[in-house]
């Protein structure tokens, strides 16, 4: 009985120690170092409100080769997962038209390997992976970017 009952104390009191939640102190200093949004690293705040994403509108102009058509319209709300895409009761190839939208691009029906599928290949079927909307938000830092279009002129 005099073995058991510390190995019974060990089994009951060791997860209650560990599972302790951590204090603050215990967290490390962060130097005082503030995140992009001058929020301090070592206090949570509020999140910031929703941007605004225009409703409708052209599309953008892409800045780069191969970069993915940004979205020129709101999304949230959209339903996307292993059963329906949202996404394509305008964009696919049977509904482009009627909706006024960009077709599918063809790369979107190819695998890995270039074989041709009647379907949307599945790497390409989560369109929000690449596809983004752009919301009407001011920039975090100072950006100078220029496309190679820009730099040609």
């Amino acid at each position: 009985m005099k073995k058991i009952l510390p190995v019974i104390l060990t089994v009951i009191l060791t997860p209650l120690i560990l599972l302790q939640p951590l204090q603050a102190d215990e967290l490390g200093d962060t130097g005082g170092l503030n995140s992009l949004r001058s929020a301090m690293l070592d206090k949570e705040d509020q999140a910031d409100d929703l941007k605004r994403i225009p409703k409708d509108r052209d599309t953008y102009e892409r800045d780069y080769l191969h970069q993915p058509p940004l979205i020129p319209h709101q999304i949230r709300g959209y339903h996307v997962d292993l059963n329906s895409n949202k996404c394509l009761s305008c964009h696919s190839w049977a509904n482009y038209k009627k909706a006024g939208a960009t077709k599918i691009s063809l790369t979107h029906f190819e695998t890995r390997d270039g074989q041709q599928l009647s379907d949307v290949s599945p790497r390409r079927y989560f369109c929000s992976q690449c596809h983004v909307p752009q919301a009407d938000a001011k920039p975090l830092i100072d950006n100078e970017f220029k496309s190679v279009d820009a730099l040609t002129n």
